[in-house]
């Protein structure tokens, strides 16, 4: 199962960025494709505070646009929202512990581990930092969608 990170998720929604064509492109064809698919709940989080930040976009998105967008993603039968499980502790701490990790790139470990804990086989991020987890396969898919 292939998992989007937050800056596809923004990219996607945001027509002012460069990669909003190819972006837009990938999650439509996740969305109307057959085979699962699936978001970490964090990331639309994330997704939704980037998105209608008025330090980071001038103007920044709507709240109810945003929220918008989110219900629209929601509609896809096979879209699966990712949650921490019972057992994500020693997921996150494993991951925390090999990587070495602290700070705010603790974030992007709880992603990871909830990847992990829910079989992803790809995360597809724009996210170099993300590459710290070797046990998660991440793809920029918009180095070839282009």
């Amino acid at each position: 199962m292939i998992a989007v990170d937050t800056q596809l998720l923004v990219y996607a929604h945001r027509v002012d960025s460069p990669f909003h064509a190819a972006a837009a492109r990938l999650l439509t064809a996740l969305a109307e494709g057959a085979g699962s698919w699936a978001v970490p709940w964090p990331c639309v989080h994330e997704y939704y505070s980037v998105v209608t930040h008025p330090r980071i976009y001038a103007p920044p998105t709507p709240p109810a646009r945003a929220a918008d967008q989110i219900a629209a993603w929601l509609e896809s039968p096979t879209l699966h929202l990712l949650a921490e499980t019972s057992d994500h502790w020693p997921h996150l701490s494993g991951l925390l512990a090999a990587g070495k990790i602290a700070g705010p790139r603790v974030h992007d470990a709880r992603i990871a581990a909830i990847c992990l804990a829910h079989g992803v086989t790809t995360l597809w991020s724009a996210d170099r930092d993300l590459s710290r987890f070797p046990s998660l396969q991440v793809t920029n898919p918009l180095i070839d969608a282009g």
